[in-house]
């Protein structure tokens, strides 16, 4: 392992993080400038921009035969956004939850994560699987489209409008840029995917460490860094429905999108690892499960909520860490989970959850 391993490693981050936000703004102006209404540029091309670096990654790791890191991207990137970000957030600030995130949307995140996980039980992922999961991004894309205008909230529309300037009036040759915009932000997301990539499976090899468990967490949170940036900022701002709403609709795009755009255009089927079928992936649809309890009580998360899903977090890179490089003390340290941890906070989700539906009645 050298330097440019490390060189490689926040290049490729930092070119990710720059390619999503120029590809957002120059695509957000250039559909304004056709007449699309701000709320359903919102609702379509910022949802895909934030989760361009995850498909940037996940795409080239398939296109390489890196498939542990394409599934690890997108698990691990899951897992990250509810525990780490969510939790980050709200330590910032209390969050509110919607209504419609309850009912519609964290049951649709957790379904996505069944799916996926059923899809990948025969050990692998192959364009089939790949056009089913995509299929349902575009039919989840259209829904929120049409509903969108039936409920026309313009407030909303307002929000991204102001955010990407669409408001203004275009200056001359204005399509010309956003266009170069378009093109350039493509260009940092497939040069930053490269660099990350080949950084990582160099990484994991310098450290004895997996490219599944490399996937999980150092590309899983530095593909992330879109989301993290718009939840905290969006907790400070006191926009405290947005940083939820953007974490619960990014992990729908993960696993919906990602892998399914990863899988079908990868040459061969992407392998799903034993480990990442008897692991990662319950932990990923235990992580969307627990949301509903929490978000279910007072329809907000708390502060004491949010550090716990960070200490959740903690506790899982560690195991992730231990059980790689057969650390001593793992089986203590497993042995605590399974028999304390755990049964911990089954009991505390099912109190959380119990009172809130008596709240409720």
């Amino acid at each position: 392992m050298t330097l440019m391993t490390f060189v490689y490693l926040i290049a490729g981050l930092v070119l990710l993080v720059a390619g999503a936000e120029v590809l957002v703004r120059g695509a957000a102006r250039l559909a304004a400038q056709f007449g699309i209404p701000p709320l359903i540029i919102g609702l379509t091309v910022v949802a895909f921009g934030t989760s361009a670096p995850e498909t940037a990654v996940s795409v080239q790791a398939a296109l390489n035969g890196s498939g542990d890191i394409a599934i690890g991207n997108v698990v691990g990137s899951n897992i990250a956004n509810v525990l780490l970000i969510l939790g980050l957030s709200a330590l910032v600030a209390p969050l509110i939850v919607s209504r419609q995130l309850i009912r519609l949307d964290v049951p649709l995140m957790i379904g996505a994560s069944l799916v996926t996980w059923a899809l990948a039980m025969d050990g692998s992922l192959g364009r089939l699987d790949g056009a089913l999961l995509f299929g349902g991004v575009v039919a989840y894309t259209l829904f929120l489209i049409i509903g969108s205008r039936r409920d026309k909230a313009a407030a909303s529309g307002d929000e991204f409008a102001d955010e990407f300037g669409l408001h203004e009036t275009p200056k001359p040759y204005a399509w010309a840029i956003n266009l170069a915009l378009l093109v350039a932000g493509l260009v940092l997301l497939v040069g930053g995917s490269n660099l990350l990539v080949e950084g990582a499976v160099t990484l994991a090899k310098a450290l004895g460490l997996s490219e599944l468990v490399i996937g999980l967490t150092i590309i899983a949170v530095g593909t992330s860094l879109p989301e993290l940036a718009t939840s905290m900022i969006a907790a400070f701002k006191g926009e405290r429905d947005i940083a939820v709403g953007n974490v619960v609709g990014s992990n729908l795009f993960n696993l919906l999108c990602v892998l399914g755009l990863a899988s079908l255009v990868s040459p061969l089927p992407i392998n799903v690892s034993a480990n990442a079928l008897s692991f990662d992936f319950p932990v990923m649809i235990a992580v969307a499960v627990a949301c509903l309890p929490i978000f279910f009580a007072g329809y907000r998360i708390n502060r004491w909520e949010g550090a716990l899903f960070v200490a959740y977090y903690a506790i899982y890179t560690t195991w992730l860490i231990m059980h790689s490089t057969d650390a001593p003390g793992l089986g203590m340290f497993s042995q605590a989970m399974l028999w304390f941890v755990l049964p911990l906070t089954a009991i505390t989700l099912l109190v959380i959850g119990g009172r809130a539906w008596k709240l409720q009645r």
